[in-house]
């Protein structure tokens, strides 16, 4: 028996319920950039690494911005202690993975996107694994070795990376930057990550020349905890750990992130396979 006419509507008129539905989503989105860039984001895949303080937020704008796909890699756990920093991080996700809980807050914003998850800290012997065919790659972790590996990594691969530098112990937001690695200041994270590439792996050495990494960071000096508070160590990979922290500022770095992901991502033409594509 031949499928009726309403059976046979039925799929066009889903696609174009659905397309309804993102106009009315992003249809900000498209009258501040244009319709061409919002198809350019839709088609994107952008990788977070870090689900924390900094990453949540960066992962959230790109997807209340329309990016269709991402990728985020973390291999923590949602915790009391997240609450006062992190997007994903509610009395009913305690205990859950940042990824999974991060991903379900992503589908109930855009239920179109496509939500990979990776439970795992990068590390050397794992980046060129993990990192592999992505629109941009954002950094948002705070151990020198795996910030190390991923600019390498990154540079090697011909991978655009967003690098954000530490955003524990710092109280104002209006002192974030953007710069080339090579710039930054009252930034210990970095200073060590600029440091690692130039000794171990041929980053340039004469002031002032470029390294080609665009960073996000804090040109506040650091606030130390006071003598009486009390601070626990957290294990690597963790952002803020022994450093009081404010979402104002956390949040404000991953934004800062997201702002320019998107600027690059809207700048050119993005590969449709490299959206859709497995």
């Amino acid at each position: 028996m031949s499928d009726s006419p309403a059976e046979l509507l039925a799929p066009l008129d889903e696609a174009v319920a659905a397309e309804a539905d993102g106009g009315r989503r992003f249809g900000g989105i498209a009258r501040l950039y244009d319709d061409a860039a919002l198809h350019r984001l839709n088609l994107a895949h952008v990788c977070v690494v870090g689900i924390g303080g900094v990453g949540s937020w960066a992962a959230e704008a790109l997807a209340r911005s329309g990016v269709g796909r991402l990728t985020l890699i973390d291999l923590d756990h949602v915790a009391e202690s997240n609450i006062n920093r992190q997007a994903h991080a509610l009395d009913a996700t305690l205990g859950q993975a940042k990824v999974q809980a991060m991903a379900e807050r992503i589908r109930g914003i855009n239920p179109r996107a496509r939500v990979d998850t990776v439970e795992d800290f990068v590390e050397p012997d794992n980046v060129a694994a993990l990192l592999r065919e992505f629109n941009l790659v954002i950094d948002a972790i705070d151990n020198v070795r795996a910030k190390v590996a991923m600019a390498v990594h990154c540079r090697r691969a011909r991978l655009p990376l967003l690098m954000a530098g530490g955003a524990g112990g710092k109280r104002d937001p209006g002192r974030i930057r953007v710069a080339d690695l090579v710039a930054t200041e009252q930034d210990p994270l970095l200073a060590k990550v600029r440091a690692t590439l130039r000794r171990d792996h041929a980053f340039p050495r004469a002031a002032g020349k470029k390294f080609g990494i665009e960073v996000v960071y804090s040109s506040e000096p650091l606030r130390y905890p006071a003598a009486s508070c009390e601070t626990g160590r957290g294990p690597q990979g963790l952002a803020c750990a022994g450093f009081g922290s404010s979402m104002a500022v956390t949040a404000s770095v991953g934004l800062f992130l997201a702002a320019r992901a998107i600027d690059r991502l809207v700048a050119k033409p993005v590969a449709a396979e490299a959206g859709a594509n497995a």
